[in-house]
């Protein structure tokens, strides 16, 4: 069943997608993890949405077992999170870095009170949104690095030893 909740998610779903596609991470085994934990998500999320009669979002809300698939898109979620944080010393960033594995387990755990969960929620997306904000006020060579390093980096040599 496709509902408005259902279109959003596989939006942000396909958004974080290429993002991951096109985001600079200087260590490219953490970037390519991120995106397989990415598709790995993306694929649940397509399982979930063909096996169950509910809508996406309600069939994991009401099962959170589903949260084991769909919620390797929150961990690459929270990998973007985390790295914007490191690089640019967001302060929402840090946050959300840990607002999102909390929220996400303790609902999975059932170990969370609604009102806990909500309010979570409401942080989550008032902090999403001044991230989102934030990157489209910032510069954009400050954002997208030095690709100097990844024409280096995909040359085959060696980093210099320090």
């Amino acid at each position: 069943m496709l509902t408005a909740l259902t279109v959003l998610f596989v939006s942000f779903g396909l958004a974080l997608g290429i993002s991951l596609a096109t985001i600079h991470i200087y260590m490219a085994t953490l970037h390519r993890a991120l995106q397989l934990f990415w598709l790995v998500g993306c694929l649940a999320m397509i399982w979930i949405g063909v096996t169950q009669d509910q809508p996406l979002a309600i069939a994991i809300y009401n099962n959170p077992l589903n949260l084991l698939g769909v919620g390797w898109i929150f961990v690459a979620l929270t990998g973007v999170y985390f790295k914007e944080a490191f690089c640019f010393n967001h302060w929402e960033t840090k946050i959300l870095t840990t607002i999102v594995p909390l929220l996400l387990l303790g609902h999975w755990l059932s170990w969370l009170p609604l009102e806990i969960e909500q309010g979570l929620l409401a942080v989550w997306a008032s902090l999403f949104l001044i991230y989102a904000i934030r990157k489209l006020m910032k510069p954009i060579p400050p954002d997208i690095g030095d690709k100097s390093v990844f024409a280096y980096l995909h040359s085959g040599q060696q980093l210099p030893q320090s």
